[in-house]
Order: structure tokens, then C-alpha cells, then sequence
């Protein structure tokens, strides 16, 4: 376990209030900028951000407010469209899940039109959502309610899928996307045809608290459990294939690279002040990075860069990881 050896970010946007949640848009926005979303307590603020990775006229990070939206409550989850772009007609399309248990779909032109459809069906606190990722015509929800819901753009379920146990993290394969890994907090993952609407393959481990499939690589399957990371090798067993001490205290999120299908963040707990973030490569028995975030919350990696950002009191935080 560490001990924190800390890494600056390499980069710090300030914000005007607390970060609670924040997601870049795993989809091109079809500009050379990402789309970035952070939310909080009754707002969320759409954004791009340009690095000087990718622009050599950039210093450091370009960062652009594009609309701050009112919220009615806290966001507690934040999910993009891939309908979501800037190139001809700008669209923002995105989902939030609140403490009211309702998903809200926000849909802006970045003008004079912004919609607020609330869809209603969990029946306990939502902890993570996803758009269906080619057309973006369905949404799935996972809650402490056991179930994991799929819904079309009008509110409407089309399926609802019961669980044993809370559900804490819901994944959509990039290609195949009749394919949902549903991850269970008691420890089970299960992969589920969406045609059939059944399980086609279960991964078991102890107490989950969060897990990810590895887009890049979708044999591969990441989560935290206790303090520890775990990977599983869906090719070669229900059990994980490699589980290590991360955290001094409880893990609390688990996020894959989109750049580079060996690398992973992992976040702690949110402590007294400090919550600390931890980049791994799976070739290296040492962490690549270590962070700390002050009141840290939520964790995304860029489309393209070997780049995450955690949000924190009143500011983004993002680390660049050598490669």
C-alpha cells in the first residue's frame, strides 16, 4: 500500500464551487477539443479542453466554459451522449442521476434551446449511468434498488434488469452493442444480451465497490474491492487473475485508460481532507503516479491522452502520464 508520495497534478482548472462529479465525453466532439462536464450541488457546466499535448500553442490546458446549466439538486452521476458535438449544429446532450432517484436527460443547442426530460423508475439512489454508445437512443441505470434499468430518450424502460444486490457500475460495449456488463456490489459482474435479455457470463469476486470493462480490450475487467484493485481475464476464469493492496484505506473507484489498455486509475475514499489517486500500469509493479486531491470526487480519463482528471473543492485536477 502507499503512502503518499505525492505527484502535483499537472494541470488545475479552478471552479466556483465544489466538483462532485466530473466526465470527459468518451466520444469525438468533432473539433480537436474534448468535451469535459463537471457537476455539483444544483449546477452543471459543460466544457473543452485542449492540452498542450495535442496543440503546441496551448499552455498547458485550454479550458472553455461552453454553458453552465441549473440543476435542481446535487449531481451524484453524469453520463455523455454520443450524440454530443460541436461541428455543425453544436449539440450537448448528457445524463445526470440526483438524490431524487430520477435521471434527468439535458439537452442544450448552446443557444436558446435547452430541454429537461426526468425520467422515473428507480426506487432507491442511482450510482452510475451509460449511453448506449453508437447511436445514443437508450440509457442504462444501475441503483441501490437491485436493478439495472434501460431506458429510450422519452423515459420509457425497455428492459429492467433485477439483481441480488445494488448495482454500482454499468458498462456498453463500443461495437457490440447488444452487449451490458452490470457490476453487483456484493461481488458479482454479469454480462447481459440485450436482445435476450439474458446473463451470458458471470465474474464473481468479494464486496465490489466500483468496476469498469476495458473498452480498448474487452476481455479484460477492472473493479476495487476493500483496498485493493483486481483485474479479470474473461477468457480464462470467473475469478480475478490478479488482486493487489492499493489504498491505505478503502478503495472507492476503479477507471481504465481509453489511450492504453495496460492503464488504470484508481481513487481512495474520500478521507478526513485528502483523497488520493493512484495511476497503475499493468507491466509495473509500482504505481506510475500519485496524487492527492482535497475533498477529491469522481475520476475520467481523456478519449485520446494517457490524461485523468478528479474533481475537487472548487477545482479540476488533472495528471498526464508519461507513456
Amino acid at each position: 500500500m502507499q503512502e503518499d508520495s505525492s505527484h502535483s497534478p499537472s494541470y488545475t482548472v479552478p471552479c466556483d464551487d465544489y466538483v462532485h462529479v466530473v466526465e470527459f465525453s468518451p466520444f469525438s466532439s468533432g473539433t480537436p477539443a474534448s468535451l469535459l462536464a463537471y457537476g455539483g450541488n444544483q449546477y452543471v457546466v459543460v466544457g473543452t479542453c485542449l492540452f498542450q499535448e495535442e496543440d503546441v500553442e496551448v499552455e498547458g490546458i485550454e479550458f472553455n466554459v461552453l454553458r453552465a446549466f441549473h440543476h435542481e439538486l446535487r449531481v451524484d452521476a453524469l453520463a455523455w451522449s454520443p450524440e454530443s458535438r460541436l461541428d455543425r449544429i453544436p449539440t450537448i446532450r448528457l445524463c445526470t442521476a440526483a438524490a431524487d432517484r430520477k435521471l434527468r436527460l439535458l439537452t442544450s443547442d448552446l443557444q436558446d434551446r435547452h430541454e429537461v426530460k426526468v425520467m422515473e423508475g428507480h426506487t432507491s439512489y442511482i450510482n452510475h449511468l451509460v449511453f448506449e454508445p453508437m447511436e445514443g437512443k437508450q440509457i442504462a441505470s444501475v441503483s441501490d434498488d437491485h436493478t439495472c434499468r434501460v431506458w429510450d430518450l422519452d423515459g420509457n424502460e425497455s428492459a429492467t434488469f433485477r439483481l441480488q444486490s445494488p448495482g454500482i457500475s454499468v458498462c456498453w460495449h463500443p461495437k457490440e452493442v447488444f452487449k451490458l456488463m452490470v457490476a453487483e456490489k456484493k461481488g458479482t459482474i454479469r454480462f447481459y444480451d440485450m436482445v435476450t435479455q439474458q446473463a451470458i457470463l458471470s465474474l464473481e469476486s468479494e464486496l465490489l465497490m466500483s468496476a469498469d470493462w476495458c473498452l480498448t480490450n474487452t476481455i479484460k475487467v477492472g473493479g476495487v474491492s476493500g483496498s485493493d484493485w483486481l483485474i479479470w481475464d474473461i477468457t480464462r476464469s470467473s475469478y480475478p487473475q490478479e488482486k493487489r493492496p492499493a489504498h491505505i484505506d478503502k478503495a472507492r473507484l476503479f477507471r481504465w485508460s481509453r489511450a492504453n489498455e495496460n492503464l488504470f486509475a484508481t481513487t481512495g475514499y474520500p478521507g478526513k481532507i485528502n483523497t488520493q489517486l493512484i495511476i497503475h500500469h499493468l507491466g509495473h509493479p509500482q504505481p506510475v503516479a500519485i496524487g492527492s486531491v482535497t475533498v477529491g470526487s469522481g475520476l475520467s480519463w481523456h478519449r485520446t491522452l494517457p490524461l485523468c482528471v478528479v474533481g475537487g473543492d472548487r477545482k479540476l485536477c488533472f495528471w498526464m502520464t508519461e507513456m
